[in-house]
Parts: C-alpha cells; sequence; structure tokens
C-alpha cells in the first residue's frame, strides 16, 4: 500500500479512561487491524492516540475508540486529521 492510500488520525478520549486497561486494550485491537502508531495517557486524564493505515482499519480503530477497553467509560472522543509519519508498530507511550 503506497502512502497515498494511507491515512492518520489523532484521538483525544475523554473519561474515565485511565487505569482500565485502555492503553493495552488499544495496542491489542490496533496489532489485530494492522494500524501503527502509539498511545498515552495524558496528564489531564485523557487518553490520546494517532493511528496509521488503511482507511477502514484506521476508521475500525476510531470507532474501537468510543467504547474502548471493558473497564472504559468513554464521554466522548474528538478526532482530528494527522499527518502520516511513516510508523510502522504501535506502542505504548509513558
Amino acid at each position: 500500500m503506497t502512502d497515498s492510500e494511507l491515512v492518520a488520525r489523532q484521538v483525544t478520549v475523554h473519561g474515565r479512561v485511565q487505569g482500565v486497561f485502555f492503553r493495552d486494550g488499544c495496542r491489542r485491537a490496533a496489532e489485530e487491524n494492522g494500524v501503527a502508531g502509539w498511545v498515552q495517557n495524558l496528564d489531564d486524564g485523557t487518553v490520546q492516540a494517532i493511528f496509521e493505515g488503511a482507511p477502514d482499519a484506521v476508521e475500525s480503530m476510531v470507532k474501537w475508540s468510543q467504547d474502548g477497553s471493558r473497564h472504559a467509560v468513554v464521554d466522548h472522543v474528538d478526532v482530528v486529521d494527522a499527518d502520516l509519519t511513516g510508523l510502522t508498530e504501535f506502542r505504548l507511550r509513558d
């Protein structure tokens, strides 16, 4: 797949999303969908992630973020287009 066929989205997830295995669940879902990027907890209690990959796979991750992990309570998700950075794997950021 060429870069012109890839998309990137940044999501910021609001709610009870820290301390509920949101990041680990996100990593597993991204790996299952073949999406590269990262996910991290922010100091304000939100979780932020970048998803890069095929449009359908990235959209699946955006949808996953709206529910999150089993114990998460997602209030809302902010989604914006992001620049492709050529990431090749998905990782957790501290």
